[in-house]
This record gives structure tokens, sequence and C-alpha cells, in this order.
């Protein structure tokens, strides 16, 4: 019979076990943007990415150099944090800047699509792409100048759309972002705050068989975006992305999965059975 420090061991194991698995995409902030395809008017600046610089008429894009294995029913987790500075040129009655930024999941290439409305992800097929607009572009965005969206294979008309809130995006602040997909049960999920900490409920949420939209499960992965009469900087700071379902905590920390936090309290109370024995 295995005696209690020998349990207590196991379950610290299983415990580590349970929390394996790291990023395939990791990136602090980008001194370095080896490992992506910078196109169009998407640069390295300093130690950020920007997509597009505030002038009139961008559409960049950054993406994997190489296809990311989402084997598991086309699962990801990602966090990764943006800043939109210099807005000007246009107002549309809500606010200046546009046209926001895109992270997309898609099979095409390395490419960009539409500048402007279509936010550097216009045109791109067999695609999702999670919208971060800011800019009124009609009933297509549900006249919202301030807003998430689902995008499928190219099109900017959202399939499914939140108002945020909290602040304007273009404020100048940084943002943090996570979007969560489970192939399992085809749940998406996006949150969206300025607070670094992991928010308990989604802002937008769509069941939806992201595995038929994209036709494979081996995708680029990476972010566009578009300017047009309005513009600013669009500009990504930080990065994270698992390829399965692993939700990821504030600052790029994984959360831990609820079996390794069963495992996890039960060797907290075998260790100190352990010690109360040795007592």
């Amino acid at each position: 019979m295995k005696t209690i420090k020998q349990l207590a061991v196991a379950a610290c194991i299983l415990t580590l076990a349970g929390q394996a698995g790291a990023a395939v995409i990791s990136y602090p902030d980008f001194s370095s943007v080896a490992g992506l395809t910078l196109n169009g008017n998407a640069a390295q600046v300093g130690n950020v990415l920007r997509l597009t610089p505030a002038n009139y008429g961008e559409s960049g894009s950054a993406f994997s150099t190489s296809t990311v294995s989402l084997a598991s029913n086309a699962s990801f987790s990602t966090f990764f944090q943006f800043r939109f500075t210099n807005p000007g040129g246009a107002c549309d009655g809500q606010g200046c800047g546009a046209d926001g930024l895109v992270f997309v999941v898609q099979t095409v290439g390395n490419n960009v699509g539409g500048a402007g409305g279509g936010i550097g992800y216009a045109g791109i097929n067999n695609s999702v792409g999670i919208e971060f607009d800011t800019w009124n572009n009609g009933t297509g965005d549900n006249n919202s100048s301030n807003h998430i969206g689902v995008d499928v294979n190219g099109s900017v008309n959202s399939i499914a759309l939140a108002e945020v809130t909290e602040a304007d995006m273009n404020d100048g602040d940084i943002w943090n972002a996570w979007i969560d997909y489970d192939g399992s049960t085809n749940l998406l999920e996006a949150r969206l705050g300025r607070s670094a900490v992991r928010p308990t409920s989604a802002i937008l949420s769509l069941t939806r068989n992201l595995a038929s939209d994209l036709g494979t499960t081996n995708a680029f992965v990476g972010f566009t975006s578009g300017t047009g009469a309005a513009y600013a900087n669009h500009d990504v700071l930080s990065w994270t992305l698992e390829d399965r379902f692993a939700p990821i905590g504030g600052g790029g920390n994984s959360v831990p999965e609820p079996g390794s936090l069963l495992l996890l309290g039960t060797g907290l109370v075998l260790t100190r059975l352990m010690r109360k024995r040795a007592n």
C-alpha cells in the first residue's frame, strides 16, 4: 500500500502534468518579430507590432509564417494587448480614429485584405476574425463605432456583435483581450478590458463550427488592420496563443484547469496529513 508521502508526491506530479503545455506563440513584446510575416503597411516599431500607422488609406497584417496545427477541432486560446493612438482624420459623430484591428485565424496564406472599413480583413476567405472596430460603417456595424464583432470568410458584416461600453478603444489606453474557442462545444468567447485581470464573463459569445469555416485545422494566425479617411496607430503590444482550449489568465498566464486545481488541493491535503503524522 502506498504511503501518504508517496500519494502526496504522485498528486503533485499529476498536478504539474495537468498544467503542462507551453504556448505555441509567445511574444511578451515585439522587440523581435521572428516567426511572423508582415504584410502591407505593418512594421515593427520599437517593441510593438504596428499594423498600420496613423495615415490615410493604409492596410497591414502580421501572420505566423508557418501554419499552426489546431488539431483539436480548431480549438485555441489567445491573449493579447493592443493600443490605438494618435487618432485623426474624419470623425463619425461618435469619435475620431479608425478602423481598429482584427484577430484572424485563416488558411489562405500570408496576406492582407481591404483597407478602411475592411480593417485589413475583407476578402480573406476560409477564415474567422474577431474585430475590434472603431468606426461606424452603418447597419453592418449596428451603427456602432466602438464594438467587438465576429466575422467569417472575409466579410466584415459581423455575424455577432457586442458594444464596448467601458471606454472608447481609441482612448490611447492599453486594452487586454482574451479569445477562446472550444471545438468540443463550438463555443467562441471574447473578453476585453483595460484591466489585466481576466473578466469572469465574456463580452461576446457565439456557438459556431469554426472547423467547417476554415476547412482545415492547419491555420495561419495573426492580426489585420486598416485605415481610411479616419486613422490611428494600431499597435499590438504582446501576444500569447495556445493551440488548444486552455483559457489564459491575466498578463498571459495560464489558468489552471479544474482537474489540476483538484489535484493541487489533494496534494496539499496529503502533504498536511504527512506533516501531522511526522510530528
